[in-house]
């Protein structure tokens, strides 16, 4: 990394083409406004109009397109690309928050198109928004304070999440959906546009609706995943049983299923998912894990 200190009158870097330094390369249109204690990676590429905050640290190799905006404390890892107007760090929407020093934390190889928001998190919620890594934001997505995103998740347009949110590795969110604060969206789910989810929403289903309901197994994606045929058969197998046997006493289902030793990793993450739900209606109860369960997967 390289940290800007530059000394100009303006506090600003005005360069173009090539700054080389310790043998790194890095690209800065001449518009752009860098904050001299930016730390810049190699061949870091800022585009023109952009804006490059004090707190700002940027991977190698990720390019900030024209017009973006970094700011507040964020990190973005390696090789990721953020598209026009897209608005990363900014302030909590948060009522509560009275400019405590939080952060933005991105992994690497993340796309980042138009329009998108990611804000910092807030001291009531870990303190950091957090992104993983391969992750797709279409554009005008937001996601809000205190959000954990795995890996190899997409948000596609107009996806809006509320605080506090977690989607877990591998989910797909189509079009427009909306996320109610302090849900959790599980591994390889499919959320279908325009839908309205208000609960957590277990690993390797699809929902969708108005309200939301689950449809089945996403085995499209299970396949597309590498799952074999007997990991999904499995699954299906534990979805009909939890979701389709009729049986109105899902505390029982789930006492039988975590009793068999043989089940599948999937299934046992399945159930284990199901149990947290119950340990807060609103997730407000798991909130004090979320960090480190995310950690430890």
């Amino acid at each position: 990394m390289i940290q800007m200190n530059h000394s100009r009158k303006d506090n600003s870097i005005k360069i173009w083409g090539t700054c080389k330094e310790k043998g790194s390369v890095m690209k800065i249109h001449k518009s752009a406004i860098v904050h001299p204690n930016a730390v810049l990676g190699k061949e870091v590429e800022i585009g023109p109009f952009s804006v490059i905050g004090e707190d700002v640290v940027i991977g190698d190799g990720t390019v900030v397109m024209n017009n973006v905006t970094v700011v507040g404390s964020t990190t973005l890892g390696r090789s990721n690309i953020i598209h026009p107007n897209a608005v990363l760090g900014a302030e909590p929407q948060d009522l509560k928050y009275r400019g405590e020093r939080t952060s933005l934390i991105m992994g690497d190889n993340n796309v980042v198109r138009e329009g998108v928001t990611i804000n910092i998190g807030t001291v009531g919620g870990g303190e950091k928004t957090v992104i993983g890594d391969n992750n797709f934001f279409m554009a005008c997505s937001h996601v809000a304070h205190d959000c954990i995103i795995e890996d190899n998740v997409l948000l596609a347009n107009g996806v809006l999440l509320g605080g506090h949110v977690v989607v877990e590795r591998g989910a797909k969110l189509m079009g427009l959906v909306g996320i109610q604060p302090f849900v959790t969206i599980g591994r390889y789910a499919y959320v279908g546009g325009h839908s309205r989810i208000v609960q957590d929403v277990p690993p390797y289903v699809i929902i969708e609706g108005h309200p939301a309901k689950l449809r089945q197994v996403n085995v499209v994606g299970l396949e597309r995943e590498g799952f074999s045929k007997a990991q999904i058969g499995e699954i299906k197998e534990a979805f009909r049983t939890l979701f389709r046997s009729g049986e109105l006493n899902k505390s029982k289902i789930l006492e039988e299923m975590e009793r068999k030793e043989d089940s599948s990793p999937e299934v046992k993450y399945l159930v284990a998912f199901l149990r947290n739900i119950t340990k807060g209606k609103f997730g407000r109860y798991r909130e004090s894990f979320r960090y480190s369960t995310v950690a430890a997967t």
